[in-house]
């Protein structure tokens, strides 16, 4: 039986009071509060989300797809999680009825030297015990009759694509169930001593969980964290197919660069088996900078302009040469060419209709100039930080909100 923590609920009638307060209800804060719930089952847990609807920002924005977790390093927190999370969420998937495309993936090699690019991606695998086949060109276009590769491919089973709102509103309504107070419309503004103030209300809270998304750089920042990171935004688009559903059968991907932690354009069978390609990393001049003008904020803008000419002259992953890749990604068909090389039959023509923009919220530590590529939060005793759940954070959500609720329960225990 699992002891519970010396840790005492707050009783303070002068303020609207709870026991643990997340800021940020999209899948990595709710899960967090459903497990904060299920560990401190007399505690009072609180979600706050500033949006007026669930999954407004990347929670209902990412691709849908359910990575395998062969892309990433044995040490990293990514691999376990990845491969943890994507179990986790189709066995959730599946219990709950929620659709699930379970498609598949190919990795695909352009030319020889990208051989060397699947050799390293099968003994990443192999590492982390994550099912990955090696398979021949003709194997490959017996899964997918339309795949461009050469020589060889990898084939990872176990990757799938869901609608991130369905799980998202499914996850919601756990947490209700478990007696979690979720509101929305109600924007965390700053913190004074303990009291943190929002739009509407202040509320004292026993612990303070930080999963604010964009913006949880800043607000670590009022609790003396982040000293050394700041969020740089990326935008990323999907260009949608007007083909029948049905026409591809797997999600392709190409050999990725590894330095840094975007995959390349792809083509993604969604889980109604539409076709998209995508995505693109392009460099946003303000946090939430999904389209034209919608919620411009001049400061930001200041700030993040002044943090990419930064990187121009100087970072460790040639910003330059990646923005300047990613702005040609706004072409149509530039995208349509870039998945023409893995797949037979893309056509500018059957691709029009651009899907509903999202914004990585990509760490940087501006102390090395180095794109943070694994998770990283930062935490005492009075308050969790998560600084970096960047993709494939949707995935991984379940088993990273245990392992940060594994962290809270050690410095309040």
């Amino acid at each position: 039986m699992k002891q519970r923590p010396s840790f005492r609920p707050l009783r303070n009638h002068n303020l609207l009071t709870t026991d643990f307060l997340v800021v940020g209800g999209g899948i990595i804060g709710v899960s967090i509060a459903i497990e904060l719930k299920r560990l401190y089952r007399d505690c009072s847990v609180t979600v706050l989300e500033k949006e007026n609807r669930i999954a407004e920002h990347a929670s209902g924005r990412n691709s849908g797809v359910l990575h395998a977790g062969f892309y990433y390093t044995k040490d990293s927190l990514k691999a376990k999680f990845t491969k943890d999370g994507n179990e986790a969420l189709t066995h959730y998937c599946l219990d709950k009825g929620i659709q699930i495309n379970r498609c598949g993936k190919l990795v695909v090699a352009r030319n020889a030297e990208e051989l060397n690019g699947l050799a390293e991606l099968l003994q990443r695998a192999n590492y982390n015990d994550i099912e990955l086949q090696e398979i021949s060109e003709k194997d490959a276009k017996r899964i997918e009759p339309r795949v461009k590769t050469y020589q060889r491919a990898l084939f990872s089973p176990n990757t799938s694509s869901v609608d991130p709102k369905e799980v998202m509103s499914s996850m919601l309504e756990d947490a209700k169930r478990e007696g979690i107070d979720v509101r929305f419309g109600v924007e965390y503004l700053d913190k004074s001593d303990n009291i943190i103030q929002t739009n509407l209300e202040a509320y004292s809270a026993g612990y303070f969980v930080n999963a604010a998304g964009l913006y949880a750089d800043k607000i670590a920042r009022d609790y003396g964290f982040s000293e050394n990171y700041r969020i740089l935004p990326f935008k990323g688009l999907y260009l949608y197919s007007s083909e029948p559903k049905g026409r591809m059968k797997t999600n392709i991907y190409p050999v990725p660069n590894l330095k840094n932690p975007f995959l390349g354009v792809h083509t993604t069978v969604t889980v109604d088996g539409s076709v998209k390609i995508g995505p693109t990393a392009i460099p946003a001049f303000w946090r939430e900078h999904y389209q034209g003008l919608d919620n411009f904020n001049f400061g930001e803008m200041l700030e993040i302009l002044w943090r990419e000419i930064g990187l121009f002259i100087s970072s460790q992953f040639d910003f330059k040469r990646l923005a300047f890749e990613e702005l040609k990604k706004y072409s149509r068909e530039y995208l349509t060419l870039q998945a023409s090389e893995l797949v037979e039959g893309i056509k500018k023509a059957d691709y029009t209709k651009w899907g509903r923009p999202g914004v990585r919220a990509q760490l940087i530590n501006i102390k090395d100039r180095t794109l943070e590529m694994d998770f990283v939060i930062e935490g005492d005793e009075k308050s969790m930080h998560v600084l970096n759940a960047v993709s494939p954070g949707f995935t991984c959500s379940i088993p990273f909100a245990k392992f940060v609720v594994g962290k809270i329960q050690n410095h309040i225990s």
